[in-house]
C-alpha cells in the first residue's frame, strides 16, 4: 500500500477550491467551464502567491521566445557542417520528437493535477521525494547558466567581422563587412543583464504582453529568413543550379568528421557520431517547451482554454516545423563545407558572423541583410535571457515553498521565505538571487569565451536532459497509477469505487484534459533517448589527447545530479487526489473541429466553426 501524506495547497497563486471539479452551467457550447466562486475566493492573495493572470496566447508566445534564442540562429551552421544539409534538417526533427515526448508527458500530468512547480512535484510524487528536489535545483541551475550564456553570446554578436578574404571570394560589393562599436563585454553584459531585470520585474500580465509581442516578432523574423532563402534560391543571384549544395562536389549528408586531435573520420561509424554531435546541438535551440507547465500558477485560462493541452502541441509543432523549415532551406543556399560555419571543437559557439542565415546573404551578394540579421540576434538573445529569467525565478520560487528542498541551517531558512514573497504577484526576490548569476556572463572578458559559452551552454543542455528524464520516468509511474484508480484497484483513492470517481482518472474517457496516443511508448522513448545524449554528448572528449575541460563540461551535470544507489531509499507517495483531477467540460474540446452538417461541408455554419478551430491553433 501506498504512503499518503497531506500536501500543501499546491498552487499557492489559487485557493483550494480552485481545483474542485468544474460544474457546467448547462450550455457548453457558449461557456465551456463554469466554476463556483466561494468566500474564499475573494480573499485578499496572501503575500506567497502568484496571481493567476496571463492568458494562453501570453503563454503560448512565452514558451516560443523561450526557445527562439541564439541557438537556431548561431547553431544551425553548426548542425549543417556535422550532419550535410540533408541530415541537417533530419537532426532537428528527430531531436524535436524527444523533447516534443518529454514536454507531453509533462503537459499531461499538469493538464490533471495543475499543481505549482510541476518539474518538482512530479518526480517528487511518483519516483522520490529527493529526485523531486534534484529535479527543481537541476531546472533552475539549468536557467541561470543559460542566462549568462545568452549574454555571453550577445558580446560576441557585438563583435561582428567577416574575413575579407571570404568576401573576395564571393565577390561582395562591399570590401568590409563589420559590426564592431569596441564596448566592452562588461559593459554589454552589465546593460543586457539590467534589461533582462527590469522586464521581469513588470507585474505578470504586463510582462506576458510585452513577451507576446516580443514572441510574434521572432516567428514573423524565422518565418522572413525561410521566405528569404527559397526566393535566393529560385532567383539565384550566384548562378549554381538548383539544389546545389546537395549536388557534387557536396552532397545531401557530410562525408566525415574531423576530430579535435585533427583526424579526419570516414565511413558510416563517422557519419554517425556526426549525426549525433549534430542532434546534441540541435538540443539547446529547443529547450523551453516546459515553460507552458511552469506558468500553470499564473494562467487564468487553465479552465476555459484548455491551456496546458494547446499551448504544449502548439509550442512543439511550431519549433519543430519552423527550426526544421529555416535549416533546410538556408541548407539550399551553404555548402556545408563553407569555412564560417566549419567547427571542429567539441563544444563551442560562434559569432555572428558564423551564422549560417548570414552566410546566406553574403555568399549571393545581398547588402544590408547581414547587418540586419546580426543586429536581430542581439535582439533574439535578449528577450531569450528574459524568458530564462523568468523560467529560474518561478522555479526558485516553487522551490522556496518546500522546507524540505533546503538545509534546515537558520540563515538557509531565512532566506528561503524571503524567496518566496511575492510583491503584486512578483516573486521580486527569487528574479533579483537568480539575475545575480548572470554575472557569470562577465566570462565573456576572456579570450577563450568562444569555447567557455560552448561549455556553459552544453551543461545547460545536459542539466534539462537529466530533468526531461525524470520527468518521463515519472510520467511512467503515474500512467500506472492513474490507470489502477480507473480500474478502481488503488486502496487510497476515497470512494475508489465510485464509477464518478474512477471516471476522473480514466484516460478514455472524453472528459480527460489531455491524452495524446501512444504516450506510454513516448515515455519510454523519451527516457531512454535522454540517457543515450546524457551519457554520449562528449563522445569526442575521450579522442586522445583527452580533453579534460570538454569532458567535464559535457558530465558535471550528471555529477550535479549527485544520485548514490547504493543508498538510495525511495520515498514516492503516489498521491492521485490531492490536488483533485481536473476534467474537460468544453463541447466541443479546444482544438477539436465540429461540424454541424457532414454532408454538406460548404454551409456557413461549418465555416465559422472552422474558422473558430484555425484560430485556435493560429494565434
Amino acid at each position: 500500500m501506498n504512503e499518503t501524506r497531506e500536501y500543501p495547497n499546491p498552487m499557492p497563486g489559487f485557493p483550494p477550491s480552485h481545483f474542485d471539479a468544474p460544474k457546467s452551467t448547462g450550455t457548453p457550447s457558449t461557456d465551456y467551464f463554469h466554476t463556483v466562486q466561494t468566500e474564499e475566493d475573494l480573499l485578499p492573495a496572501p503575500p506567497n502567491q502568484l496571481r493567476p493572470v496571463l492568458s494562453e496566447r501570453h503563454v503560448n508566445m512565452m514558451s516560443f521566445s523561450q526557445c527562439i534564442g541564439i541557438g537556431l540562429f548561431l547553431q544551425a551552421g553548426r548542425v549543417i557542417y556535422l550532419a550535410g544539409p540533408g541530415l541537417g534538417f533530419l537532426a532537428y526533427i528527430l531531436s524535436g520528437t524527444v523533447l516534443w515526448s518529454s514536454a507531453a508527458c509533462l503537459g499531461e500530468m499538469t493538464a490533471l493535477f495543475p499543481v505549482r512547480g510541476p518539474l518538482i512535484e512530479f518526480p517528487r510524487r511518483f519516483l522520490d521525494e529527493s529526485l523531486g528536489f534534484t529535479s527543481g535545483w537541476m531546472t533552475w541551475f539549468s536557467w541561470i547558466v543559460l542566462i549568462a550564456a545568452e549574454l555571453v553570446a550577445i558580446t560576441h554578436i557585438f563583435q561582428f567581422r567577416y574575413p575579407p578574404e571570404l568576401l573576395a571570394q564571393a565577390n561582395y560589393p562591399n570590401h568590409t563587412l563589420e559590426f564592431y562599436p569596441g564596448i566592452s563585454p562588461s559593459v554589454l553584459v552589465a546593460c543586457f543583464l539590467l534589461i533582462m531585470l527590469l522586464v521581469n520585474m513588470l507585474p505578470v500580465k504586463q510582462l506576458g504582453r510585452v513577451e507576446y509581442v516580443f514572441g510574434l516578432i521572432k516567428m514573423l523574423f524565422i518565418i522572413l529568413m525561410i521566405v528569404l532563402n527559397v526566393v535566393i534560391h529560385i532567383i539565384q543571384p550566384v548562378q549554381h543550379g538548383p539544389f546545389w549544395t546537395y549536388n557534387q562536389p557536396y552532397s545531401f549528408a557530410s562525408q566525415n568528421i574531423t576530430l579535435p586531435n585533427g583526424h579526419v573520420a570516414t565511413g558510416g561509424g563517422a557519419q554517425l557520431g556526426a549525426m549525433w554531435d549534430a542532434m546534441t546541438t540541435c538540443l539547446f535551440g529547443m529547450i523551453g517547451f516546459e515553460t507552458i507547465s511552469i506558468t500553470a500558477a499564473e494562467n487564468k485560462d487553465l479552465r476555459t482554454e484548455e491551456t496546458v493541452k494547446i499551448a504544449t502541441r502548439k509550442i512543439s509543432l511550431r519549433i519543430i516545423t519552423l527550426y526544421t523549415l529555416a535549416t533546410f532551406t538556408v541548407g539550399l543556399n551553404v555548402p556545408y563545407t563553407y569555412p564560417m560555419i566549419a567547427d571542429n571543437q567539441v563544444i563551442s559557439f560562434g559569432y555572428g558572423q558564423n551564422s549560417v542565415f548570414v552566410v546566406s546573404t553574403v555568399i549571393n551578394r545581398m547588402t544590408g541583410w547581414p547587418y540586419f540579421i546580426n543586429d536581430f540576434i542581439i535582439f533574439s538573445a535578449t528577450t531569450a535571457g528574459a524568458n530564462g529569467l523568468y523560467n529560474a525565478s518561478r522555479t526558485l520560487h516553487a522551490l522556496a515553498s518546500i522546507p524540505d528542498a533546503w538545509p534546515r541551517w537558520g540563515p538557509v531558512q531565512a532566506l528561503r521565505r524571503r524567496l518566496e514573497k511575492t510583491s503584486y504577484g512578483v516573486p521580486h526576490a527569487a528574479v533579483l538571487l537568480s539575475a545575480c548569476f548572470g554575472l557569470l556572463g562577465f566570462l565573456a572578458n576572456n579570450e577563450g569565451s568562444q569555447v567557455i559559452l560552448g561549455r556553459m551552454v552544453r551543461m545547460c543542455v545536459m542539466s534539462m536532459l537529466i530533468t526531461y528524464a525524470l520527468i518521463s520516468a515519472s510520467f511512467i509511474e503515474f500512467y500506472k497509477c492513474v490507470n489502477a484508480a480507473a480500474e478502481g484497484q488503488d486502496d487510497n483513492i476515497t470512494n475508489k469505487d465510485d464509477p464518478e470517481v474512477r471516471q476522473l482518472y480514466n484516460r478514455d474517457s472524453p472528459q480527460y484534459p489531455y491524452r495524446s496516443h501512444g504516450q506510454y511508448l513516448r515515455a519510454w522513448y523519451a527516457l531512454i533517448s535522454c540517457v543515450l545524449f546524457i551519457l554520449f554528448n562528449g563522445w569526442r572528449t575521450f579522442v586522445q589527447p583527452m580533453s579534460i575541460e570538454d569532458f567535464i563540461g559535457c558530465y558535471i551535470s550528471i555529477k550535479f545530479w549527485g544520485l548514490n544507489p547504493f543508498r538510495w531509499r525511495r520515498r514516492a507517495t503516489k498521491e492521485l487526489q490531492n490536488p483533485r483531477p481536473y476534467t474537460a467540460i468544453s463541447v466541443p474540446r479546444r482544438g477539436q473541429i465540429a461540424l454541424v452538417d457532414t454532408d454538406d461541408l460548404f454551409n456557413w455554419e461549418n465555416f465559422r466553426r472552422f474558422r473558430i478551430w484555425l484560430w485556435v491553433w493560429m494565434k
